[in-house]
């Protein structure tokens, strides 16, 4: 079981500065607190922006300045690039035939960083 994640959630990238807010326009009708639950497809770049500055050499703009400072790690601004749904989701709970997003999942950046959900955004829905 996981608390379902709705509009306004707080993830983390492994390799981020800070956290950056989960953005919901995939669905606007069903809602927890006022807000619209989150689904696992929810990773495009209108949901989450970045998460400040990224410090991960897998990140072809973080190696370049690394090298141009001479091996002196030199982060950049994240731009997440996230392909697959956030994992597990809920199995049992769909919104628009997508599992809801819980703050149990994780999703993954190409630049080798984990994605995860610091707060839900919601304390009162609990889903299997």
């Amino acid at each position: 079981m996981g608390i379902a994640v709705c509009n306004s959630a707080q993830c983390m990238c492994s390799f981020g500065a800070a956290p950056c807010p989960l953005t919901v326009i995939s669905n606007t009708n069903t809602l927890t607190n006022g807000q619209p639950l989150a689904v696992v497809t929810d990773i495009k770049p209108v949901n989450l922006s970045g998460f400040g500055m990224c410090s991960s050499m897998a990140n072809p703009t973080v190696a370049s300045a690394t090298a141009a400072a001479f091996g002196v790690l030199t982060p950049q601004p994240c731009v997440p690039v996230i392909s697959s749904p956030f994992i597990p989701g809920s199995p049992t709970v769909l919104v628009k035939g997508s599992p809801v997003l819980t703050n149990d999942s994780k999703t993954f950046c190409a630049y080798a960083g984990i994605i995860t959900i610091t707060s839900a955004g919601n304390t009162q829905v609990i889903v299997k």
